[in-house]
């Protein structure tokens, strides 16, 4: 294993020597993808869109303490609207011009900008590159997204930063943009010191596994990486990355340990070698292998979540959900063995055990957390979850299901809580063919609006 320093080497020239070597023999861009069309029509309607755009106006006056929700609910909207997306854009590059990095509205704003490829975000990315730090992991993150030319001759003089994790930022940005046959990036992997790799692993990798493929380029410098990570859960999330990428050795590995490697890790390997395989059979266009059946705890699910353990994140219990995995029900049934519901997991595990596990009464349970949930905050989580538990086989009963939520959504829309305006918001869109398509409460947006994380 390679020990990770994190410390340029003391001999600055050459460093940038054998940056420049690196540098000389990266490949050449590919062809880049045809850029998919923003959507036209406004789906917001103006009174929500003012909404939005007076909140982020009062938050570059003055920070407000959940910056973090405004911006996640922002980012969940943003899809829906242009208009949203050009004052988005206005308020980034103030914050840019300010050098707020550690601002959430200014990573919402350069994430939101790049993975929709809106006009904007080639000029914003440009300045923010330029400044200091090369614009901090939300800027790296953002270019990995970016397929425009003129953003190329600015990576390449970021890849050659003497900040190894900036560096590596950039460098990463070049591969996932066809512009670097990952020589450079291999190389930086080992300078990574523990509290950027753990950095990196949210904020630049997080957004990958969710992205289409990059090039296999990437493969021996996550290698190195998963090496020196011993959290499973960021190991995760590197080899997802690796394996949509089209290397299947950390498959391999996670196969093997499920079977030979300590007794007391073997559950949590073989959910890992699962979760791979499902990812390699996404991005091979494949069928997904059978639903895991090893049986979730607690503490399993919190140590293959990409967040610290004790945040007890259930992301992955949910994801065994999605697969129809009838191991993860006994504990899916623990979260709602008290109705009515009154915390988000209770109506994450409703929506499940509603739509994909036959619990008919979890559905009016629902309906009735949107109307009366005791913590108004979850009213709009709940109404989403509504508009997704509707019955599969459709009919007079998920049409109805459908209607209670959009009822439910008006109402919401006036909402002093901009989470319940962001779920309404999402609710109305789906039901005028919002480009985000369904379901609603996916992982992705409850983690943007419910808690405001942004990767």
């Amino acid at each position: 294993m390679v020990v990770s320093t994190g410390v340029p080497p003391a001999d600055g020239g050459l460093h940038v020597v054998k940056v420049a070597k690196a540098l000389a023999k990266t490949g050449e861009r590919g062809e880049s993808s045809s850029r998919p069309q923003l959507a036209r029509t406004e789906l917001l309607d103006k009174a929500i869109r003012v909404r939005f755009e007076s909140e982020i106006d009062a938050a570059l006056k003055r920070r407000p303490a959940a910056e973090g929700k405004l911006a996640g609910a922002t980012r969940a909207v943003a899809a829906l609207s242009p208009a949203l997306r050009a004052s988005l854009g206005e308020a980034t590059s103030v914050l840019i011009r300010r050098g707020a990095r550690q601002r959430e509205l200014y990573a919402c704003g350069l994430r939101a900008l790049a993975e929709a490829q809106d006009r904007q975000a080639t000029a914003l990315l440009r300045q923010a590159l330029a400044g200091d730090e090369a614009g901090g992991a939300a800027a790296l993150s953002a270019a990995c997204f970016s397929r425009d030319r003129e953003l190329t001759p600015l990576l390449a003089k970021v890849a050659a930063s003497r900040q190894s994790h900036i560096a590596f930022g950039a460098e990463l940005a070049r591969v996932a943009r066809g512009e670097s046959n990952g020589a450079l990036l291999a190389q930086l992997a080992p300078m990574i010191k523990e509290s950027h790799r753990i950095a990196m692993c949210v904020e630049l990798f997080v957004p990958l596994v969710r992205a289409k493929p990059i090039p296999r380029h990437v493969a021996p410098a996550l290698s190195v990486l998963r090496g020196a990570e011993r959290h499973l859960g960021r190991w995760l999330v590197l080899a997802e990355v690796a394996v949509k990428a089209g290397d299947l050795a950390p498959l391999e590995e996670a196969r093997t340990k499920a079977v030979s490697g300590p007794s007391s890790s073997r559950a949590a390997w073989s959910l890992v070698a699962w979760s791979l395989s499902e990812t390699d059979a996404d991005a091979r266009g494949v069928a997904s292998p059978a639903p895991p059946a090893t049986r979730p705890t607690l503490e399993l699910i919190a140590r293959l979540s990409d967040r610290p353990s004790a945040d007890r994140d259930t992301t992955f219990l949910f994801r065994m959900a999605r697969a129809g995995a009838t191991c993860a029900r006994p504990m899916l049934e623990t979260f709602v063995r008290t109705l009515p519901l009154a915390d988000e997991s209770g109506i994450r595990v409703a929506l499940y055990l509603a739509r994909d596990f036959g619990r008919e009464d979890l559905r009016a349970a629902l309906a009735e957390a949107a109307v009366s949930c005791k913590r108004e905050e979850l009213r709009g989580m709940a109404a989403a979850a509504l508009w997704d538990a509707s019955p599969p086989s459709g009919g007079d009963g998920a049409q109805k299901m459908r209607e209670r939520s959009r009822e439910v959504a008006e109402d919401l829309l006036q909402s002093r809580i901009l989470s319940n305006t962001a779920w309404a918001a999402l609710i109305r869109g789906a039901s005028k063919g919002s480009p985000n398509g369904h379901p609603l409460l996916t992982e992705t947006l409850f983690r943007w609006i419910q808690w405001g994380w942004l990767e």
